[in-house]
Protein backbone atom coordinates (compact mmCIF):
# COMPACT_ATOMS: atom_id res chain seq x y z
CA UNK A 1 0.00 0.00 0.00
CA UNK A 2 3.32 1.95 -0.40
CA UNK A 3 3.75 2.91 3.03
CA UNK A 4 0.46 3.49 4.24
CA UNK A 5 -1.05 1.10 6.88
CA UNK A 6 -4.70 -0.73 6.56
CA UNK A 7 -6.22 2.15 8.55
CA UNK A 8 -4.76 4.47 6.37
CA UNK A 9 -1.60 6.12 8.40
CA UNK A 10 1.53 6.19 6.99
CA UNK A 11 3.71 3.75 8.46
CA UNK A 12 6.84 5.08 7.41
CA UNK A 13 6.96 8.85 7.76
CA UNK A 14 8.06 10.10 10.73
CA UNK A 15 4.76 11.75 12.15
CA UNK A 16 2.76 8.62 11.02
CA UNK A 17 -0.02 10.79 9.74
CA UNK A 18 -3.39 9.94 8.05
CA UNK A 19 -3.31 9.18 4.74
CA UNK A 20 -6.98 8.74 3.77
CA UNK A 21 -10.31 10.87 4.70
CA UNK A 22 -11.52 11.30 8.06
CA UNK A 23 -14.28 8.86 9.36
CA UNK A 24 -15.59 7.86 12.45
CA UNK A 25 -13.92 4.31 12.59
CA UNK A 26 -10.65 5.54 11.01
CA UNK A 27 -10.78 8.25 13.84
CA UNK A 28 -11.92 5.81 16.25
CA UNK A 29 -9.37 3.33 15.72
CA UNK A 30 -6.28 2.30 18.04
CA UNK A 31 -3.18 4.09 16.32
CA UNK A 32 0.05 5.07 18.36
CA UNK A 33 2.72 7.59 17.36
CA UNK A 34 6.09 6.18 17.10
CA UNK A 35 7.07 7.07 20.31
CA UNK A 36 3.68 7.27 22.36
CA UNK A 37 4.83 9.27 25.64
CA UNK A 38 1.42 10.21 26.22
CA UNK A 39 0.00 7.02 26.56
CA UNK A 40 2.65 5.92 29.03
CA UNK A 41 2.06 8.99 31.31
CA UNK A 42 -1.63 7.79 31.40
CA UNK A 43 -1.04 4.32 31.49
CA UNK A 44 1.66 5.10 34.75
CA UNK A 45 -0.95 7.03 36.21
CA UNK A 46 -3.25 4.44 35.96
CA UNK A 47 -0.83 2.26 37.51
CA UNK A 48 -0.22 4.06 40.71
CA UNK A 49 -3.81 5.06 41.28
CA UNK A 50 -4.37 0.95 41.03
CA UNK A 51 -1.61 0.67 43.43
CA UNK A 52 -2.79 2.62 46.34
CA UNK A 53 -6.58 1.03 45.98
CA UNK A 54 -4.75 -1.88 46.57
CA UNK A 55 -2.85 -0.68 49.33
CA UNK A 56 -5.74 0.79 51.09
CA UNK A 57 -7.31 -2.54 50.76
CA UNK A 58 -4.93 -4.48 52.22
CA UNK A 59 -4.73 -2.31 55.11
CA UNK A 60 -8.21 -2.99 55.51
CA UNK A 61 -9.49 0.47 54.55
CA UNK A 62 -12.27 0.89 52.36
CA UNK A 63 -11.70 2.99 48.54
CA UNK A 64 -15.92 3.81 46.85
CA UNK A 65 -15.61 1.71 44.09
CA UNK A 66 -17.30 4.82 42.18
CA UNK A 67 -13.97 7.19 42.59
CA UNK A 68 -12.28 4.44 40.65
CA UNK A 69 -14.36 3.78 38.22
CA UNK A 70 -14.51 7.81 37.94
CA UNK A 71 -10.74 8.28 37.61
CA UNK A 72 -11.06 5.02 34.70
CA UNK A 73 -13.45 7.43 32.86
CA UNK A 74 -10.98 10.40 33.22
CA UNK A 75 -7.70 8.52 31.81
CA UNK A 76 -9.65 6.72 29.03
CA UNK A 77 -10.80 10.06 27.86
CA UNK A 78 -7.26 11.02 27.69
CA UNK A 79 -6.37 8.26 25.49
CA UNK A 80 -8.98 8.06 23.21
CA UNK A 81 -7.88 11.54 22.41
CA UNK A 82 -4.07 10.50 22.38
CA UNK A 83 -3.78 7.25 21.44
CA UNK A 84 -6.33 6.47 18.37
CA UNK A 85 -6.65 8.33 14.91
CA UNK A 86 -8.25 11.47 16.79
CA UNK A 87 -4.39 12.05 17.69
CA UNK A 88 -3.41 11.93 13.73
CA UNK A 89 -6.03 13.60 12.05
CA UNK A 90 -5.53 16.38 14.71
CA UNK A 91 -2.44 17.29 13.14
CA UNK A 92 -4.24 17.96 9.77
CA UNK A 93 -8.36 19.48 10.64
CA UNK A 94 -8.40 22.34 12.74
CA UNK A 95 -12.04 20.66 13.65
CA UNK A 96 -10.44 17.15 14.95
CA UNK A 97 -8.35 19.44 16.90
CA UNK A 98 -10.49 21.31 18.66
CA UNK A 99 -12.33 18.30 19.52
CA UNK A 100 -9.01 17.20 21.65
CA UNK A 101 -8.69 20.55 22.83
CA UNK A 102 -11.83 21.09 24.19
CA UNK A 103 -12.09 17.60 25.44
CA UNK A 104 -8.58 17.33 27.12
CA UNK A 105 -9.41 20.87 28.78
CA UNK A 106 -13.44 20.81 30.08
CA UNK A 107 -14.16 16.95 30.07
CA UNK A 108 -11.01 14.95 31.08
CA UNK A 109 -10.23 16.40 34.55
CA UNK A 110 -13.62 16.09 35.56
CA UNK A 111 -13.79 12.82 36.03
CA UNK A 112 -10.18 12.78 37.41
CA UNK A 113 -10.75 14.99 40.38
CA UNK A 114 -14.21 13.11 41.15
CA UNK A 115 -11.43 9.88 41.52
CA UNK A 116 -9.68 12.13 43.98
CA UNK A 117 -6.42 10.59 43.64
CA UNK A 118 -4.67 13.63 46.14
CA UNK A 119 -6.93 11.88 48.94
CA UNK A 120 -5.88 8.46 47.84
CA UNK A 121 -2.29 9.36 47.66
CA UNK A 122 -2.46 10.68 51.29
CA UNK A 123 -3.96 7.81 52.78
CA UNK A 124 -2.15 5.15 50.99
CA UNK A 125 1.64 6.26 51.24
CA UNK A 126 2.85 5.85 54.80
CA UNK A 127 2.45 9.18 56.84
CA UNK A 128 6.05 8.59 58.02
CA UNK A 129 7.50 9.00 54.56
CA UNK A 130 10.05 11.08 52.97
CA UNK A 131 7.13 11.44 50.04
CA UNK A 132 4.26 11.93 52.25
CA UNK A 133 5.93 14.76 53.82
CA UNK A 134 6.76 16.12 50.37
CA UNK A 135 3.64 15.82 49.21
CA UNK A 136 2.04 17.60 52.30
CA UNK A 137 4.68 20.46 51.79
CA UNK A 138 3.70 21.06 48.16
CA UNK A 139 -0.44 21.22 49.14
CA UNK A 140 0.46 23.73 51.67
CA UNK A 141 2.89 25.70 49.54
CA UNK A 142 2.67 29.24 48.20
CA UNK A 143 3.40 27.57 44.90
CA UNK A 144 0.49 25.76 45.00
CA UNK A 145 -1.64 28.24 46.32
CA UNK A 146 -1.30 30.84 43.27
CA UNK A 147 -1.26 28.69 40.56
CA UNK A 148 -4.90 27.08 41.74
CA UNK A 149 -6.00 30.74 42.92
CA UNK A 150 -8.98 31.65 40.13
CA UNK A 151 -6.94 34.77 40.11
CA UNK A 152 -4.57 33.00 38.21
CA UNK A 153 -6.70 29.78 36.78
CA UNK A 154 -9.40 31.69 35.20
CA UNK A 155 -7.17 33.83 33.40
CA UNK A 156 -5.02 31.20 32.08
CA UNK A 157 -7.71 28.88 30.83
CA UNK A 158 -8.91 32.06 28.87
CA UNK A 159 -5.76 32.75 27.61
CA UNK A 160 -4.85 29.08 26.38
CA UNK A 161 -7.92 30.23 23.80
CA UNK A 162 -6.89 33.66 22.32
CA UNK A 163 -3.18 33.91 23.54
CA UNK A 164 -2.46 30.21 21.48
CA UNK A 165 -4.43 30.39 18.68
CA UNK A 166 -4.12 34.07 17.61
CA UNK A 167 -0.25 34.23 18.07
CA UNK A 168 2.53 32.02 15.93
CA UNK A 169 3.07 30.21 19.30
CA UNK A 170 0.23 27.48 17.62
CA UNK A 171 2.13 26.82 14.93
CA UNK A 172 5.28 26.77 16.48
CA UNK A 173 3.84 24.17 18.96
CA UNK A 174 2.62 21.79 15.62
CA UNK A 175 5.53 21.96 13.84
CA UNK A 176 6.49 18.21 15.43
CA UNK A 177 5.25 15.46 17.65
CA UNK A 178 7.09 16.68 20.78
CA UNK A 179 5.45 20.56 20.78
CA UNK A 180 1.97 19.11 19.96
CA UNK A 181 2.08 17.08 22.87
CA UNK A 182 3.35 19.32 25.20
CA UNK A 183 0.49 21.08 24.12
CA UNK A 184 -1.99 18.84 24.58
CA UNK A 185 -0.55 18.06 28.39
CA UNK A 186 -1.25 21.82 28.45
CA UNK A 187 -5.02 21.51 27.91
CA UNK A 188 -5.07 18.69 30.75
CA UNK A 189 -3.40 20.83 33.35
CA UNK A 190 -5.30 23.96 33.07
CA UNK A 191 -8.64 22.39 33.28
CA UNK A 192 -7.48 20.72 35.95
CA UNK A 193 -6.14 23.63 37.68
CA UNK A 194 -9.47 25.21 37.11
CA UNK A 195 -11.80 22.82 38.00
CA UNK A 196 -9.47 21.59 41.53
CA UNK A 197 -10.74 24.01 43.66
CA UNK A 198 -14.38 24.59 42.05
CA UNK A 199 -15.15 21.04 42.98
CA UNK A 200 -13.35 21.23 46.30
CA UNK A 201 -13.13 17.20 46.87
CA UNK A 202 -9.29 16.68 47.45
CA UNK A 203 -7.18 18.95 49.43
CA UNK A 204 -6.30 22.29 47.78
CA UNK A 205 -4.99 25.52 49.10
CA UNK A 206 -8.37 27.12 48.72
CA UNK A 207 -11.51 26.51 50.41
CA UNK A 208 -14.25 28.79 49.07
CA UNK A 209 -18.06 28.54 49.37
CA UNK A 210 -20.57 26.91 46.97
CA UNK A 211 -21.74 30.04 45.44
CA UNK A 212 -18.66 31.43 44.93
CA UNK A 213 -17.18 28.30 43.25
CA UNK A 214 -20.46 28.18 41.19
CA UNK A 215 -19.38 31.19 40.07
CA UNK A 216 -15.87 30.65 39.33
CA UNK A 217 -16.98 27.77 37.21
CA UNK A 218 -19.40 30.08 34.82
CA UNK A 219 -16.79 32.99 34.77
CA UNK A 220 -14.79 31.69 31.62
CA UNK A 221 -17.94 30.45 29.73
CA UNK A 222 -18.95 34.24 27.81
CA UNK A 223 -14.92 34.12 26.80
CA UNK A 224 -15.28 30.36 25.42
CA UNK A 225 -18.71 31.05 23.94
CA UNK A 226 -17.24 34.32 22.24
CA UNK A 227 -13.96 32.37 20.58
CA UNK A 228 -16.16 30.35 19.11
CA UNK A 229 -18.54 32.13 17.43
CA UNK A 230 -15.88 34.44 16.34
CA UNK A 231 -13.62 31.46 14.44
CA UNK A 232 -17.23 30.71 13.11
CA UNK A 233 -17.63 33.69 11.83
CA UNK A 234 -13.68 33.60 10.14
CA UNK A 235 -13.01 33.49 6.52
CA UNK A 236 -9.22 33.38 6.81
CA UNK A 237 -7.17 31.44 8.47
CA UNK A 238 -5.88 31.70 11.92
CA UNK A 239 -2.73 29.19 11.18
CA UNK A 240 -0.65 27.73 8.85
CA UNK A 241 -1.15 23.94 10.45
CA UNK A 242 -4.43 23.29 8.82
CA UNK A 243 -4.09 25.53 5.84
CA UNK A 244 -3.25 22.65 3.23
CA UNK A 245 -5.01 18.98 4.41
CA UNK A 246 -4.45 16.60 1.21
CA UNK A 247 -6.21 17.53 -1.51
CA UNK A 248 -8.17 13.91 -2.25
CA UNK A 249 -9.90 14.69 0.96
CA UNK A 250 -11.53 17.57 -0.97
CA UNK A 251 -12.21 19.84 2.29
CA UNK A 252 -11.80 23.23 2.72
CA UNK A 253 -9.45 24.09 5.56
CA UNK A 254 -11.42 27.78 6.00
CA UNK A 255 -15.00 25.54 6.46
CA UNK A 256 -13.16 23.08 8.81
CA UNK A 257 -11.75 25.89 10.74
CA UNK A 258 -15.54 27.45 11.01
CA UNK A 259 -16.73 23.79 11.85
CA UNK A 260 -13.87 23.85 14.70
CA UNK A 261 -15.64 26.87 16.32
CA UNK A 262 -18.99 25.43 15.97
CA UNK A 263 -17.22 22.42 18.12
CA UNK A 264 -15.65 25.09 20.12
CA UNK A 265 -19.06 26.91 21.17
CA UNK A 266 -20.88 23.84 21.69
CA UNK A 267 -18.50 22.66 24.54
CA UNK A 268 -19.61 25.71 26.55
CA UNK A 269 -22.84 23.99 27.35
CA UNK A 270 -22.37 20.19 27.96
CA UNK A 271 -19.37 20.55 30.09
CA UNK A 272 -20.68 22.93 32.39
CA UNK A 273 -24.02 21.03 32.74
CA UNK A 274 -21.65 17.83 34.13
CA UNK A 275 -19.72 19.97 35.83
CA UNK A 276 -22.55 21.50 38.07
CA UNK A 277 -23.93 18.32 38.39
CA UNK A 278 -20.68 16.54 39.96
CA UNK A 279 -20.88 20.07 42.17
CA UNK A 280 -24.29 18.69 42.98
CA UNK A 281 -22.36 15.52 43.87
CA UNK A 282 -19.82 16.56 45.40
CA UNK A 283 -22.77 19.00 48.17
CA UNK A 284 -24.69 16.18 48.76
CA UNK A 285 -21.84 13.80 49.46
CA UNK A 286 -19.87 16.43 51.95
CA UNK A 287 -23.53 16.90 53.21
CA UNK A 288 -24.06 13.16 54.18
CA UNK A 289 -20.07 13.46 55.55
CA UNK A 290 -20.75 16.63 58.26
CA UNK A 291 -24.17 14.49 59.18
CA UNK A 292 -22.59 11.43 59.97
CA UNK A 293 -19.57 13.74 62.09
CA UNK A 294 -22.52 15.19 63.83
CA UNK A 295 -23.88 11.84 64.96
CA UNK A 296 -20.77 10.17 65.84
CA UNK A 297 -19.96 13.70 67.85
CA UNK A 298 -23.31 13.57 69.35
CA UNK A 299 -22.72 10.17 70.29
CA UNK A 300 -19.74 10.27 71.86
CA UNK A 301 -20.61 13.23 73.91
CA UNK A 302 -24.18 11.75 75.29
CA UNK A 303 -26.04 14.58 73.13
CA UNK A 304 -24.67 17.70 74.42
CA UNK A 305 -25.48 20.05 71.91
CA UNK A 306 -29.27 18.40 71.89
CA UNK A 307 -29.43 19.15 75.70
CA UNK A 308 -27.99 22.36 75.80
CA UNK A 309 -30.64 23.40 72.95
CA UNK A 310 -33.16 22.27 75.38
CA UNK A 311 -31.98 23.75 78.24
CA UNK A 312 -32.03 27.08 76.12
CA UNK A 313 -35.67 26.68 74.73
CA UNK A 314 -36.80 26.41 78.80
CA UNK A 315 -34.67 29.25 79.86
CA UNK A 316 -37.02 31.08 77.31
CA UNK A 317 -40.02 29.91 78.91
Amino acid sequence: MNGTGSHGFHMTGPMWMPTRPPSIGRMLTWHLQPIPVLVMLAVAAGVLYGWGVIRLERRGDGWPVGRTIFFACGITSFLLMVATGINGYGMELFSVHMVQHMTLSMVTPIPLLLGRPTTLALRAIPARSRTHHYLVRLLNSHALAFVTAPAFTIPLFILTLYGMYFTPGFDWLMGNWIGHDVMLVHFVVTGYLLFWPILALDPSPHRQPPTLRLLEAFLPVPFHAFFGVVVMGMTTLLTRSFAHPPSAWRISPVHDQQVGGGIAWGFTELPNLALVLALAVAWAASSRHAARRYDRSESRSNDAQLRAYNEWLQNLH
